[in-house]
């Protein structure tokens, strides 16, 4: 087994370590890292990116070629750690003969622990892991950002004393689709940053809520989904989006993922709280906004373009959402293109 030892929580000096052992190409765009492994050890990125406020973010897309083990240790500083797998499975422990905790395809998990503590994580080898990490350091600096840090410490550390602390949630889609959206950013330089920050952020109240509704045991995230079933969610949502133009009904679907109608729907309500037909309509329509804003298509080859019918209904539905109706939207594009 492989173990690789990391004693700090700075980014570059992270980055600096997993290169060292890994190899591979190690590059930075608007302060986020990117490793890119293909060597003996293991195949895929690692990517890294510190915001103010003590914020910090990882993402691994890896495969490793042998058992890996992780074992992270803050001298200084105990920062609270949220986890969530998409894909493959994690072990974590406090130290290296403590009781170990799975974390498993689609469970958000929430960790702190004392000074000087050992974090071990376990990677499997041959097993393709996505898995991301928001790591929240406390900040001491008088900043805008530090009253997020003292919540935070409130929630979870008792009497502001950090302690072990490690919590396995439920399964959670809507984190899912929100790290396919990061995965899915093009753009480059401080627009990315941004872009990412803002999604770490919604990616961590989203835990956040997580943990507050499994302490209360709320019917919302109950779920009777397997997680091999939730997979098959996600890859549903994933087709609409690129297929909005076909003839998506309930029985269709169905068919297509081998779930039952009311499974379909849980899920979907599970991952972004509405229902199938819902969802595929709001794809529809913000596909309609992105080709009235960027093509020279009029207004009915927009409507038939995706899969709409009825230009009454879509002008009614594209009101609804953005105020105006789409060729009221489409003229103002025009005048913002003369001004510009």
């Amino acid at each position: 087994m492989k173990t690789i030892p990391l004693k700090t929580e700075k980014m570059n000096e992270v980055f600096n370590n997993f290169q060292k052992v890994f190899g591979g190409n190690l590059s930075m765009d608007a302060k986020e890292y990117i490793l890119k492994l293909d060597g003996t050890l293991g195949k895929g990125l690692i990517k890294g990116i510190t915001f103010k406020g003590g914020i910090s973010y990882m993402e691994f897309d890896v495969e490793f070629s042998e058992n890996l083990e992780l074992v992270a240790n803050s001298p200084k500083h105990t920062p609270i750690c949220f986890a969530y797998c998409s894909q493959g499975q994690v072990t974590h422990s406090f130290g290296r003969n403590g009781e170990q905790q799975l974390l498993e395809n689609f469970q958000t998990g929430i960790l702190t622990s004392k000074t000087n503590q050992d974090n071990v994580l376990f990677f499997e080898k041959n097993v393709r892991l996505k898995m991301m990490f928001v790591m929240v350091l406390p900040v001491k600096r008088a900043e805008s950002t530090t009253h997020l840090n003292k919540e935070l410490q409130k929630l979870f550390f008792k009497n502001n004393v950090a302690d072990n602390f490690a919590y396995v949630g439920s399964y959670n889609l809507k984190v899912a689709d929100r790290v396919r959206q990061l995965n899915t950013i093009k753009e480059k330089g401080i627009a990315r940053r941004l872009m990412i920050e803002g999604l770490v952020h919604l990616i961590l109240a989203l835990e956040i809520q997580q943990h507050s509704d499994d302490i209360n045991k709320s019917e919302l995230t109950e779920s009777s989904l397997t997680s091999k079933e939730q997979e098959v969610i996600r890859e549903m949502s994933l087709f609409i989006n690129n297929y909005y133009e076909k003839n998506l009904s309930i029985s269709y679907l169905c068919k297509k993922s081998g779930l039952s109608p009311s499974k379909l729907q849980e899920g979907f309500k599970l991952m972004h709280g509405t229902t199938v037909t819902d969802y595929i309509r709001d794809v529809r329509v913000k596909k309609a906004e992105d080709l009235i804003k960027n093509t020279d298509m009029n207004i009915s080859e927009v409507v038939y373009s995706i899969g709409f019918i009825s230009r009454s209904y879509f002008s009614k539905i594209f009101k609804a959402k953005y105020n105006c109706s789409p060729k009221e939207y489409k003229d103002k594009q025009k005048t913002f293109a003369v001004s510009a």
